[in-house]
């Protein structure tokens, strides 16, 4: 049995085979995208394609080349146009799953290797993610603020195994980074009520680790309040 790739990896190894410049995805994107140095820039929006495509228009403008976009679903857009190997790719800045897959079998066949060695020079960052169920979006929102503007609250529902927080990004959700290089996400979700966990770690039993503890603690809140 193989490994699975998550869409975002998918996207990455895309991103890189084409020669991409500039990389828009959404915040819950795993970061080896830009740990791995294949980009000069890289840019974060919201979740959903709607605001990759607008970060894509804002990044191409004034360019000529080289700007695409992705999502962890891995569907994959191209926001200019692109040359490889002497042939054309056309933008197309609606999500495409066929061009990530013909990509990553390309890269791997030119590097007359396997799907599986194109991991090998990333940076070792694993994701995982899960989600509350009849969880209101009303509710979320009050416990995004309130870890938001809590330090102990925060620490009480993430980061006893963590360490201390180092950086709190609010572009969807709340979305904090540890000292330790981990990483938990939440916010509510945009078409169900439920509340969504993105975790990202070392390794990827210490990912989903991370995401059926924090969901656990925040759900047995709840039962007790």
């Amino acid at each position: 049995t193989g490994a699975w790739l998550r869409g975002d990896i998918v996207g990455l190894i895309c991103a890189r085979y084409l020669g991409a410049k500039t990389v828009v995805v959404p915040v819950s994107c795993n970061t080896a995208i830009e740990l791995c140095g294949a980009f000069a820039n890289v840019a974060r929006t919201r979740i959903g394609s709607p605001y990759v495509i607008a970060g894509m228009q804002q990044a191409a403008s004034g360019l000529d080349d080289g700007v695409v976009g992705f999502e962890a679903n891995g569907g994959f857009l191209v926001g200019s146009r692109f040359t490889h190997q002497g042939k054309h790719l056309a933008p197309l800045p609606t999500r495409d799953a066929v061009l990530p897959a013909l990509a990553v079998l390309a890269a791997a066949r030119e590097a007359n290797g396997k799907v599986s060695d194109l991991m090998k020079d990333l940076p070792k960052r694993y994701t995982a993610s899960d989600r509350l169920q009849e969880f209101p979006v009303a509710a979320s929102r009050q416990l995004i603020q309130e870890l938001g503007n809590n330090a102990e609250a925060l620490h009480h529902y993430l980061a006893p195994d963590q360490g201390l927080p180092t950086d709190c990004d609010t572009t969807d959700g709340l979305r904090i980074t540890f000292d330790n290089g981990e990483i938990v996400h939440l916010r509510p979700s945009g078409n169900a009520p439920e509340l969504r966990c993105y975790c990202e770690a070392a390794t990827e039993q210490r990912a989903m680790q991370l995401v059926q503890t924090v969901l656990a603690r925040i759900e047995n809140q709840g039962n007790t309040d």
